[in-house]
């Protein structure tokens, strides 16, 4: 199957492209804009395989959208491409309305229209998959789970802007019976990952012996998903999803913020014998404004119809994680020198 993946080249779409071409045998064609959040470095390893394919593109640039499904006429769209990190989008909303809100519609409308001219790829089950998150669902209390039925109560400018692509995704399903399959991810984690996000940065910085700021008192819990596993449940949900499903992909690997940097601390102690313990590296600081307290997906419906399990628990997947940054300098120090260098977002 030849797959256009927007946003290929951040940290979940370079792990979908590895999969899809490594291990599922697919050609991709990865369309990203290269913002500071895209590295085709983390391309590497399938960038000289021939089913591997390049765009540099803006997904709000309609007619470059266009031309490109005129020219590769793909099987499917894998749609990752966003702006996605909640603390830039405190301070900076309006890049999160166009690439989240317009970059989706775009999208969409190319695939539509390309559709109307060629129908045998309707007839071999073109699908549009629109890649989203749990934070859609708002916050949850200390008990329960979000559901694929769960009301959408956003609280950032991020997970509004994803909100809004969503709704935007399914009403094309609707009215236009675009073949569209919305996912909702948990949190994402493992190699590749830029070092803004948490386990990143905690990796990072204590490598540094700099602060691990925690926002808060540390309770925010989230549940945890190793990113290879995300691109396997992808890969099901474009062999077997249903168009005008929704289906959400989670680890079952809730933690609170605090004990997911313990962690990080106690792999760093094993992984560096002879270093000091990097806990007391860890700091407390002022929370980050409308910070849900609780998120957890229920991946049942996943799991039964598609038969997909998370294959790392977070403490097998945290020590890959904490290992390939030790291991992979010479992907992460041109970033933390030239790009980003650990400072507070979104004040």
């Amino acid at each position: 199957m030849r797959v256009l993946v927007t946003g290929g080249a951040g940290f979940i779409g370079s792990a979908v492209c590895r999969h899809f071409i490594r291990d599922l045998g697919h050609e991709v064609v990865v369309v990203d804009k290269l913002t500071y959040a895209g590295n085709l470095a983390s391309l590497a390893p399938v960038s000289s395989d021939p089913r591997y394919f390049f765009e540099k593109l803006d997904i709000c640039n309609a007619d470059g959208i266009g031309a490109v499904f005129s020219k590769y006429r793909p099987q499917a769209v894998v749609h990752l491409a966003a702006e996605s990190h909640v603390d830039r989008s405190i301070s900076g909303s309006d890049v999160f309305v166009q690439t989240n809100v317009v970059g989706t519609f775009t999208l969409l409308e190319a695939a539509r229209a390309y559709l109307s001219v060629n129908k045998p790829a309707r007839e071999n089950a073109f699908r549009f998959i629109h890649v989203s998150t749990d934070e859609v669902y708002g916050s949850l209390g200390e008990t329960g789970l979000f559901s694929e039925t769960t009301p959408y109560d956003p609280s950032s400018p991020y997970s509004a802007t994803k909100a809004a692509s969503d709704h935007i995704a399914k009403a094309w399903h609707r009215t236009y019976d675009l073949p569209v399959i919305v996912s909702n991810c948990s949190n994402n984690y493992g190699p590749y990952q830029f070092p803004e996000k948490l386990i990143p940065l905690m990796v990072l910085n204590a490598l540094h012996g700099i602060s691990l700021p925690v926002y808060g008192d540390g309770s925010n819990v989230r549940d945890w998903l190793f990113v290879d596993d995300h691109a396997r449940a992808l890969g099901l949900i474009l062999e077997k999803g249903l168009p005008g499903e929704t289906y959400n992909v989670g680890g079952r690997n809730e933690r609170r913020n605090i004990d997911v940097v313990q962690q990080i601390c106690a792999c760093l102690d094993e992984l560096r014998s002879g270093k000091p313990p990097h806990n007391h590296l860890i700091t407390y600081v002022t929370d980050r404004p409308g910070h849900d307290q609780r998120y957890a997906i229920d991946a049942s419906k996943l799991e039964t119809t598609l038969g997909w399990r998370a294959q790392e628990t977070f403490e097998t997947g945290i020590k890959k994680t904490v290992r390939w940054y030790l291991e992979r300098d010479d992907w992460w120090r041109p970033l933390r020198d030239n790009v980003y260098s650990g400072e507070r977002l979104g004040l």
